[in-house]
């Protein structure tokens, strides 16, 4: 069992404490999460999931104390993958038995594939992506959950993504006053309960038991009836027995329930990982992320074979274990286990709860994880990271959650190179100083300097500094048209620890340049990695040290002077 990481007995009264801790506040958002992904009826996936998921996912994962479960942004997919399906002409109806079977196979293969990129060691790479990218999406799925939660809230019954969702709101505004009064209830639960009473029971568990027998207390159905209103929604009959197995089906739609798949793989990997940072952070460890993965995968998967949603590593269920004594995988499956005691015990009792009081929870959690400090200040600090926060939000809440990544990415990554390519064209000095004192490089030594007197205006010193990326080709390729001017080119790289292939490629077309001309051309300063992949190149110009360089460059003037 090479995969099982840390797990032991050290801690385990922490352990158990910071299992049970984080169970009561996973407990409601299972089931809000659940409802949000796959509508009425489904809030009991996602307790399975968090049950399944939460278990499998500490016991083979890489970062110890992590818990996991459904969360805002795996749900949020999940509801995309039940609007595609039912896009291709699936019925949305999941006690139909043919919704469930297909959005199964979904998490199946994307347990699977993100099992696949911790085996592939990708990541270190997921990871990667900068903070304005990342920000944007987070504030987006805040958003999605917000509008998405709006009909339930308001007693609406609301289907699809966001524009849909919004669509339904606009043309049928018709609210039930009943569900709009639980709604708001839990909203004043969840954001006056006093810090000292949220130290010892969580808000939104302290919502499920104030507001459920409230709602039963003033709106019970014959109530509603006889005031002529529509009864609440509630999250109905628990299935007995624990647990349910399911068969997922892949024999049908299989290039949607792909996509969805790596839509699954690729957001559980994002949002485990940054979990994992986080528990880094507080822990002062370091967690294993390729394990990671294919401890997210495994679970995912599983669950998948047991109706669950998938989960990924849930950032306040983690932080809230760490600060109650959670150390090791023990924690995060003793979370489960009380989880799956609470669903044999009382699963009759969840049955009562509205739906309205979870899209109030839900609301909540989409404040939360938008991103309100950098969403209000990125403009100050950057004109282009706040253009591009905000068009991965834009893109995340209205085109695609991934396709949103992505193209931020992409676009992120050509601003960073083209900084990059500015720090080099800046360090990059084709001069040479030799009209006074004053003007020659400080860092050169006394010897170098004189030799740089004697050479006169016959020499070109073109000094690079720092990795030389494809960026810098095109400051090369800009100085090629120097060379005819001087009688040597020494370029000196002695301040390069790394260069790219396109790099390389310019430095061989300016060194063929001066010997077509017959000019004398130097490498000055190669590292061993450098010289062998210029010598690669087919470059073979003499190799030396900076001042070697100089020397043989004044023996081929001297001649000529």
């Amino acid at each position: 069992m090479a995969l099982i990481h840390g797990l032991h007995r050290r801690n385990l009264r922490g352990d158990l404490l910071g299992g049970v801790t984080a169970a009561v506040v996973a407990l409601p958002l299972a089931l809000a999460f659940g409802n949000a992904a796959l509508g009425p009826g489904g809030a009991i996936y996602g307790l399975y999931g968090a049950i399944v998921a939460g278990f499998l996912a500490a016991l083979f994962g890489g970062t110890p104390a992590q818990v996991s479960g459904p969360t805002g942004p795996m749900s949020v997919t999940v509801a995309g993958v039940v609007s595609s399906l039912a896009a291709v002409g699936v019925s949305r109806d999941l006690s139909a038995g043919e919704m469930l079977p297909l959005v199964m196979a979904a998490v199946v293969l994307g347990g699977l594939f993100e099992a696949l990129l911790g085996v592939l060691r990708l990541g270190r790479y997921i990871t990667l992506v900068p903070y304005s990218v990342v920000s944007g999406f987070m504030s987006g799925i805040g958003a999605i959950i917000l509008v998405l939660q709006l009909g339930p809230f308001i007693g609406v019954s609301t289907r699809g993504g966001v524009v849909e969702s919004l669509g339904t709101l606009l043309s049928d505004p018709t609210p039930n006053p009943a569900a709009i009064a639980v709604g708001l209830m839990t909203l004043a639960v969840v954001f006056l309960t006093p810090a000292r009473i949220r130290a010892w029971i969580p808000s939104p568990l302290l919502a499920l038991l104030v507001v459920t027998p409230l709602s039963l207390l003033l709106f019970s159905d014959d109530r509603l009836r006889d005031l002529d209103l529509e009864p609440l929604t509630r999250i109905g009959t628990i299935p007995d027995g624990g647990l349910r197995p399911v068969m997922p089906d892949f024999s049908r739609h299989l290039p949607e329930l792909v996509k969805a798949g790596l839509v699954l793989a690729l957001l559980g990997a994002i949002d485990s990982l940054l979990t994992s940072l986080v528990a880094d952070n507080i822990t002062q460890t370091n967690h294993d992320s390729n394990r990671e993965l294919i401890g997210q995968g495994i679970a995912n998967s599983a669950a998948g074979f047991l109706s669950g949603l998938p989960g990924a590593g849930a950032t306040m269920r983690t932080v809230i274990n760490i600060k109650s004594g959670g150390e090791t995988p023990i924690s995060g499956m003793t979370h489960s286990l009380v989880l799956l005691l609470v669903l044999l015990g009382a699963g009759s009792l969840a049955a009562e709860i509205p739906t309205a009081l979870l899209a109030g929870i839900l609301i909540k959690v989409g404040l939360d994880i938008i991103d309100w400090g950098f969403l209000l200040r990125a403009h100050r600090l950057s004109t282009k990271t706040a253009v591009l926060m905000h068009g991965v939000l834009l893109m995340t809440v209205f085109w695609d959650l991934i396709w949103g990544v992505l193209v931020g990415m992409f676009v992120a990554n050509l601003l960073t190179v083209d900084s990059i390519t500015q720090a080099q064209l800046a360090g990059m000095d084709e001069d040479n100083p030799h009209d006074g004192e004053a003007t020659l490089p400080s860092d050169l030594s006394e010897q170098e300097k004189n030799g740089i007197r004697r050479c006169g205006d016959a020499l070109m010193l073109f000094r690079l500094r720092g990795p030389m990326s494809f960026g810098a080709a095109k400051g090369i390729s800009a100085r090629m048209g120097l060379i005819r001017n001087y009688k040597v080119l020494i370029l000196d790289i002695s301040e390069v620890p790394r260069m790219g292939v396109t790099a390389s490629l310019a430095i061989e077309r300016m060194v063929k340049e001066a010997e077509s001309l017959g000019r004398l051309a130097i490498v000055a300063g190669a590292n061993e990695r450098l010289r062998a992949r210029l010598m690669a190149f087919g470059i073979n110009a003499p190799m030396t040290d900076r001042r070697e360089a100089l020397r043989r460059a004044e023996e081929f003037i001297a001649p000529t002077h």
